[in-house]
C-alpha cells in the first residue's frame, strides 16, 4: 500500500450552506442584472413620438387627416354616451370630468394596497409613478408648443399631447401591479390593460385628443414605470424581484380581448378609416404597458433566480 502525505492535498471541508456549488445563488440587489435598456427605449420613443407628430408637416398632416371635416364629430362615436360629454350622461370613469376624482381615489387604493401587503419601498414607488407620470404630463400638456405647420383649421391646432385621460388607467395600472401579491399582478395587469384599450381608443376616437397624444401619455407612464423597477434593487432592504407566476395562455387572451374592446371602443359611423386608428392606438397602448407591467418584471425576477456558476478549482 502507498501512503499520500496529507498536507500536499487540497483539505475537504464540507459545504456548510446546504447547497452544492453549482446551485448556490448570489444574494444581494448588486448581483442582479438591472437592465438599463427599458427605461431609455420608451424615453426615446416618447421623445420621438412629440418630435414626429408635433414637429413635421407628414405627422400633422397625418392626424388632421383622419378626422372627416373641420369638426372632430364626437357625436358620430359608439362611445359618446359613456364619455361625459352628453348632456346628464354619467362618464365612465376617467372619461369627462371624473379624470381627477378616479386618479385620487386610485391613489388611496394603492395606499392601502401598500399597507396591508407591507410593500413598503415597492409602494414608495408605485406612489412616485403616479405622482410623476401624472405631475409630470400635466406640465408638459401646458408648456410643450404645437406649431401650425400645415395651416391647419382652427379647431385643429389645440394642444392635447400628451392625454390625461390616457394617463390614469395607464399609470394606475403600472403602479397597482408593484402593490399586490405576485400571483395576482398578472390578472391585476390584465383587468388595468382592458380598461386602458377602453379608455386610449375611446380618447383618440372623440376627437378630444390625437393619436399621438394618447400614446404619449402610455409612454410617459411606462418610461415612469421602467425607471422605478431599474432604480428599486439599489435602495436599502429593498426585496429582489418576487417570481411572477403567468399561467401561458393568459397574454393571448388578455391581448385579443384588449384588440376587441379598443376596436368596439374606438368605432365611429362615419368613418372606417378613424375607427381603425383609434383601435389600433388602444390597442399598442395595451402592449406598451402589459410588457411594461408583466413581462418585464417576469424577465427579471427568473434572472435574479438564475445563480452564475462558479468557476471549478483545477484538479491536481
Amino acid at each position: 500500500m502507498t501512503q499520500h502525505d496529507s498536507s500536499t492535498l487540497p483539505a475537504h471541508r464540507p459545504d456548510t450552506s446546504g447547497q452544492t456549488p453549482e446551485v448556490r445563488a448570489v444574494s444581494g440587489p448588486s448581483s442582479t442584472k438591472r437592465p438599463w435598456m427599458p427605461p431609455l427605449l420608451y424615453a426615446l420613443g416618447l421623445l420621438a413620438m412629440y418630435l414626429f407628430a408635433v414637429y413635421t408637416p407628414v405627422g400633422q398632416r397625418a392626424e388632421n387627416g383622419i378626422f372627416n371635416s373641420s369638426e372632430p364629430g364626437s357625436l358620430d362615436a359608439w362611445f359618446y354616451p359613456l364619455s361625459g360629454s352628453e348632456l346628464d350622461s354619467t362618464p365612465m370613469p376617467p372619461m369627462g370630468e371624473s379624470a381627477e376624482p378616479t386618479l385620487m381615489v386610485g391613489l388611496a387604493v394603492l395606499v392601502v394596497l401598500a399597507l396591508v401587503g407591507r410593500y413598503w419601498w415597492r409602494g414608495c414607488a408605485a406612489l412616485a409613478i403616479v405622482v410623476l407620470t401624472a405631475g409630470g404630463g400635466e406640465v408638459l400638456h401646458k408648456v410643450l408648443p404645437r406649431p401650425d405647420l400645415v395651416n391647419a383649421p382652427e379647431n385643429l391646432v389645440f394642444q392635447g399631447f400628451p392625454s390625461g385621460h390616457a394617463t390614469v388607467p395607464a399609470v394606475l395600472t403600472l403602479a397597482a401591479v408593484l402593490v399586490v401579491a405576485p400571483r395576482i399582478r398578472p390578472y391585476v395587469a390584465a383587468i388595468g390593460v382592458l380598461w386602458l384599450a377602453c379608455v386610449a381608443s375611446a380618447s383618440a376616437t372623440m376627437g378630444g385628443h390625437r393619436p399621438s397624444d394618447v400614446l404619449g401619455a402610455t409612454l410617459i407612464a411606462c418610461t415612469c414605470s421602467t425607471l422605478a423597477t431599474w432604480l428599486v434593487p439599489l435602495l436599502p432592504r429593498a426585496a429582489a424581484p418576487d417570481v411572477m407566476p403567468i399561467p401561458r395562455a393568459l397574454p393571448a387572451v388578455v391581448l385579443a380581448l384588449s384588440a376587441a374592446l379598443a376596436l368596439v371602443c374606438g368605432a365611429r359611423d362615419d368613418s372606417l378609416t378613424r375607427s381603425l386608428t383609434s383601435g389600433a392606438t388602444g390597442f399598442v397602448c395595451v402592449a406598451l404597458v402589459w410588457y411594461a407591467a408583466v413581462t418585464l418584471p417576469s424577465r427579471l425576477a427568473q434572472t435574479a433566480g438564475r445563480a452564475p456558476r462558479p468557476r471549478r478549482a483545477p484538479d491536481l
